[in-house]
């Protein structure tokens, strides 16, 4: 499975099933998901909740967004290049 490939399946759970739980009050702070249990952790440490989820499953497949915002961050090499 690529990385693309388990942001969309993250965001897709966190839109249809954990947003509306989360959401309020979290803004900013993170959430990991493991996207092949739907299990999730929210936090203030994206290292810590990787942890955290490792220790409830045996081998998690977790991508982490930040609550409230678009991206966490990003993924490879930014372009300077800017294309109209």
């Amino acid at each position: 499975m690529t990385s693309t490939e388990v942001v969309d399946r993250a965001e897709a759970l966190y839109e249809d099933h954990i947003r509306s739980q989360v959401e309020v009050g979290n803004r900013g702070r993170y959430i990991a998901i493991d996207i092949e249990s739907g299990d999730y952790e929210v936090g203030d440490d994206r290292l810590t909740l990787s942890g955290i989820l490792r220790t409830r499953n045996a081998a998690p497949v977790i991508s982490i967004l930040r609550i409230g915002y678009p991206a966490v961050g990003r993924i490879g090499s930014r372009s300077r290049l800017v294309s109209a």
